[in-house]
């Protein structure tokens, strides 16, 4: 199947509905997240961008790094611009969404970053699959996704 040249975020993201508590469940793995499990994001609206909070548990201790999301202008609120060391910027675009707000899948527009979302640390294959599927469609590498392990010691 040809990838498709460019990818584009999804119309339009409710950031009240978006923020809240995100687990990881797959990601393109990167020195920073080497070795990291028990992955989650919380995303908390503030007055003109959004506080994060990434939560992990790596060598057995727990582990939180805080950052600032910006929205970008005329994006729908679907590209965002996320700092978490000044003056470094990120993009962040929300590349799929369901409509009632369980799962994201957000990227880049070069597709060197990857994250699989989901309100909840587990999620049943079946709904992971049509995600997936899509994702392969779009030109990302299944084989490059590192799939994040979640157990319950994660407090919601």
């Amino acid at each position: 199947m040809k990838r498709k040249k460019t990818i584009e975020p999804v119309p339009y993201v409710e950031i009240d509905r978006y923020a809240g508590v995100w687990y990881e469940i797959g990601r393109y793995q990167h020195w920073y997240e080497k070795g990291a499990t028990n992955v989650s994001a919380e995303y908390i609206q503030k007055d003109g961008y959004l506080e994060v909070i990434n939560r992990y548990k790596k060598s057995n201790k727990d582990g939180e790094i805080k950052g600032k999301a910006f929205i970008v202008p005329n994006s729908g609120n679907a590209k965002l611009k996320v700092q978490f060391h000044w003056p470094f910027k990120g993009d962040y675009w929300v590349i799929d969404l369901d409509e009632d707000y369980q799962w994201a899948v957000v990227s880049n527009s070069s597709r060197s970053n990857l994250w699989i979302l989901y309100r909840k640390p587990i999620i049943d294959n079946e709904e992971l699959r049509p995600i997936v599927y899509r994702l392969v469609n779009n030109g990302f590498e299944l084989a490059k996704v590192h799939w994040t392990k979640q157990t319950n010691e994660i407090k919601e």
